[in-house]
């Protein structure tokens, strides 16, 4: 397994940073700080710059390199992507509809060491990484899909090898886009549940949505984010709110709660 990162070093520590996606100003002077062991939902609706935020977790695009800002992955202002894939686990929309069709299950998990599409003749494998790759595969239920192609399973199937593509270096932090979108109920919560699981093993989780009902019990704090710019931060108790939520996402509603879980209806 990969060394875990210092536990007092933040995961993530966002400060006044300016970023575009090609001529828009996604974010302008915006911070944000994730410690070690926390768990924090971004809410917003589309465009509030949600996927940005991931973007900018994975590397794929950067802030302006101005004197006030910082970035720091794991207490690290110069780090490599490479590393820090070791300690974060991502499953994105752009990760499953870009994945190679013709993968199979086995491949999918095991790409996760190479942070690639697929594994490829270059890339070599210890029977402790294959090991590894099965190990998870069965935490997950997934094992007996191990030689069925990535195009051939199910939304479901496919969003679970892609967990276990992130968990296969077990990574101490989880980071996840909306990650039941194109569920049916039955598969939202078996997966809700896989990821309560790994929460209670001690991952921090990460979890960017506009759905409510995405967001365990377990997680605490929530992010509201609009327009590029933090609405509201602090206890999911506090700031969950028809006010809030009708403000956020502009449009009135009713929100309902049971046994830790929230979900919004209209008026």
């Amino acid at each position: 397994m990969q060394a875990k990162p210092p536990h007092s070093l933040p995961v993530l520590d966002i400060q006044h940073a300016t970023v575009y996606r090609g001529d828009t100003c996604v974010f302008a002077d915006f911070s944000f700080l994730l410690q070690a062991g926390e768990h924090a939902a971004i809410v917003g609706p589309n465009g509030a710059g949600k996927s940005t935020l991931l973007k900018l977790l994975s590397g794929e695009v950067h802030p302006l390199a101005l004197d006030e800002t910082r970035l720091c992955l794991f207490g690290q202002e110069r780090w490599s992507v490479w590393d820090v894939r070791k300690h974060l686990g991502l499953v994105s929309h752009d990760l499953q509809r870009d994945y190679l069709i013709c993968a199979e299950g086995l491949q999918v998990v095991l790409s996760g060491f190479y942070a690639s599409n697929d594994t490829y003749d270059h890339q070599t494998f210890t029977q402790a990484q294959i090991a590894r790759a099965y190990e998870v595969m069965r935490e997950l239920r997934i094992d007996s899909l191990a030689g069925r192609m990535f195009g051939h399973l199910s939304t479901g199937e496919q969003r679970r090898f892609l967990l276990g593509r992130a968990l296969v270096h077990d990574p101490s932090v989880l980071v996840l886009d909306e990650p039941t979108s194109g569920l049916d109920i039955k598969a939202c919560f078996q997966y809700l549940d896989l990821l309560r699981t790994q929460i209670h093993k001690g991952k921090s989780v990460l979890l960017v949505t506009h759905h409510l009902h995405e967001i365990p019990p377990e997680i605490e704090r929530v992010v509201l984010i609009k327009s590029g710019t933090i609405f509201a931060d602090g206890p999911k108790t506090e700031l969950l709110t028809e006010e809030n939520l009708g403000r956020l996402f502009d449009q009135p509603l009713t929100l309902i709660q049971a046994n830790g879980w929230y979900q919004a209806l209209p008026v």
